[in-house]
């Protein structure tokens, strides 16, 4: 029997290849012919703008096409950066965000065909968190946009700290039991700042929803410190009653707790933008690379603190401590040397950046018994661009400045000055315009304050 009478369906092979050939020309002509799509839209950390977003298409778009076509309500500056498919869509800096965005997306591809129009809705607003006063303990509390307060916390018998994780979807905080021990807890947030939306209409806001706290760790410890970043990461220094029982944990956005061989003169803290840590040194700071990139140190020598990172990648604050017991304010970007921006006598206590460093802010505490305390704004170069006395405050202790570039204000915990009779006052919320100085109390009382990104 031949094989043609064996199998007597079978093609010869030449045609079948060919059939193939021309079914796959066929599939990559009508892809290529339909228009681009969206594949994800999500807000990411902006550095050189009050939000941004990143966008992934189908295929590589047209940068001006899609800022020509695209628009935002209330109209506010933006522009379109990066090349391909992925692009960031940047709000301009310097401009101020009061109520949710509507944006219009569309434009055309780099062949000139037409993305189908979308409406989203988008808050980049972030909220507030509190640490507050409850009873005989301590809970976190948000306040939502329209001012109500809410709490995502049970009530602990202190709270020490609190760090956001990532952009905003979860909450680490250190709790004191009654006894004196310390534990680390992750609470999960969910957040929904960017909606898509129908051809008319806009949509209700949508609350924060936080989850079960879940302890990190197994056991209480004598003292915890954390630190945080955008990438989610979170770095757990604790310890336990003997000096050789410190610990220095990283708990990545997903997995277990690496344990870090580090060793530290003080408290460690991740860069904002992941893959290493300011280390405290005897002789300075060092900045040192984390698994799994290969060990590497660069180390600054003097007697100086980290105060403050800027949103941009590598710029940060720094206090530096001089022999005749003055403070410097510097600035430390890549590559290059830290540049003094301020100096005296005063004892520097907080600070915050926006973008790179073309503001900052410092809180100054001057004089003895009933110190005095400033405010002041200033630029890149160190040229003075405002200052506030706050002749009736006082900072509350261990706190620092927050800064929201979405409304351009600071959140900052302060304490009216004790009158001649009565019981202290309580310390209380106050945000503070970032280019008046001026103070608003938001008659709230708190022990901590700071901004939660909105995801």
């Amino acid at each position: 029997m031949s094989p043609r009478s064996r199998l007597p369906w079978a093609r010869p092979l030449p045609l079948s290849l060919s059939l193939a050939a021309l079914l796959a020309l066929l599939q990559q002509q009508l892809l290529w012919r339909q228009p681009p799509r969206l594949d994800r839209l999500t807000p990411v950390a902006a550095s050189s703008g009050p939000a941004a977003l990143q966008a992934r298409f189908s295929r590589p778009m047209d940068p001006a096409s899609l800022q020509a076509a695209s628009s935002l309500s209330p109209p506010l500056a933006h522009r379109w950066l990066g090349d391909g498919d992925t692009l960031l869509f940047n709000l301009a800096p310097d401009q101020r965000v009061s109520s949710p965005l509507i944006l219009q997306l569309a434009g055309r591809d780099r062949r000139g065909l037409a993305l189908p129009p979308q409406r989203w809705q988008w808050d980049p607003r972030p909220r507030l968190l509190a640490v507050v006063p409850v009873g005989s303990g301590e809970q976190v509390q948000l306040r939502e946009h329209d001012g109500r307060w809410r709490p995502i916390t049970p009530v602990w018998p202190r709270i020490t700290m609190l760090e956001p994780l990532g952009n905003g979807e979860a909450l680490a905080v250190v709790a004191r039991s009654e006894a004196g021990r310390f534990r680390v807890w992750r609470v999960p947030l969910r957040q929904q700042p960017l909606r898509p939306l129908g051809r008319q209409g806009s949509a209700a806001p949508s609350p924060v929803l936080a989850g079960a706290p879940e302890p990190l760790g197994a056991t209480d410890r004598v003292f915890a410190h954390i630190s945080a970043n955008r990438r989610g990461d979170l770095l757990v220094q604790a310890g336990g009653e003997q000096p050789d029982q410190v610990s220095l944990q990283l708990w990545p956005a997903s997995g277990g707790p690496q344990d870090l061989p580090l060793e530290a003169s003080g408290a460690v803290r991740l860069l904002p933008e992941g893959g290493s840590a300011v280390v405290p040194e005897i002789d300075g700071l060092s900045l040192q690379d984390l698994p799994p990139r290969p060990p590497r140190r660069q180390t600054l020598p003097g007697s100086r603190d980290l105060s403050s990172f800027c949103p941009r990648a590598g710029r940060a604050l720094l206090v530096r401590h001089w022999p005749d017991f003055r403070r410097s304010l510097e600035l430390v970007e890549p590559g290059l040397a830290p540049r003094q921006l301020w100096i005296g006598p005063q004892a520097l206590v907080a600070t915050a950046c926006s973008r790179g460093g073309e503001r900052l802010w410092a809180m100054l505490v001057e004089g003895s018994g009933r110190p005095a305390l400033t405010l002041v704004s200033l630029d890149h170069r160190g040229s003075v661009l405002a200052t506030r006395r706050l002749s009736r405050w006082e900072l509350e202790p261990g706190t620092g400045l927050s800064y929201d570039p979405t409304s351009d204000r600071l959140a900052v915990v302060l304490r009216q000055l004790e009158q001649a009779q009565g019981a202290p006052p309580p310390a209380q919320v106050v945000l503070i315009d970032a280019t008046s100085l001026t103070p608003e109390p938001l008659d709230r009382e708190a022990l901590q304050a700071i901004w939660l990104p909105a995801g």
